[in-house]
């Protein structure tokens, strides 16, 4: 059986996550500021020679070629870096926003439920001292 929405939006704390969302979003400000100012790994130009390699300089070329391929790697990783701390960043504000908005609308079926209240009580008093007359 699926849980109805209403028990949902019940269960969470929406006093911790609104005070809590201002902090959400310094920290992945945070966090893109300090990632994006990072420099990229450059790469190192890899020398090869047409000369026929030894053990020892077949040794030296795997290596290098290794190592190439690894800070390929590194680059990538790092542009992917830079990619999900951005994607956090953008998150972090819209669940900034979403709070906010969703506080004024808390607000708003507060006031809308004491106007209801009050039209309510209204209505009920209107009626009694109709029917008393």
């Amino acid at each position: 059986m699926p849980i109805p929405w209403l028990v949902v939006l019940q269960s969470v704390p929406w006093t911790e996550v609104i005070k809590n969302a201002p902090k959400v979003a310094d920290g992945a400000r945070k966090l893109w500021s300090a990632v994006s100012k990072k420099a990229p790994i450059q790469e190192l130009p890899t020398e090869r020679s047409e000369a026929p390699l030894s053990s020892g300089s077949q040794a030296i070329a795997l290596l290098q070629a290794r190592l190439a391929a690894m800070e390929v790697a590194i680059a990538e990783l790092h542009s992917q870096m830079l990619a999900s701390s951005e994607l956090i960043k953008t998150l972090a504000e819209q669940n900034t926003q979403l709070i906010e908005r969703v506080e004024t609308s808390r607000i708003r079926a507060r006031w809308l439920a004491g106007a209801t209240a009050a039209f309510a009580i209204i209505a009920v008093v209107g009626l009694a001292l109709e029917l008393l007359r």
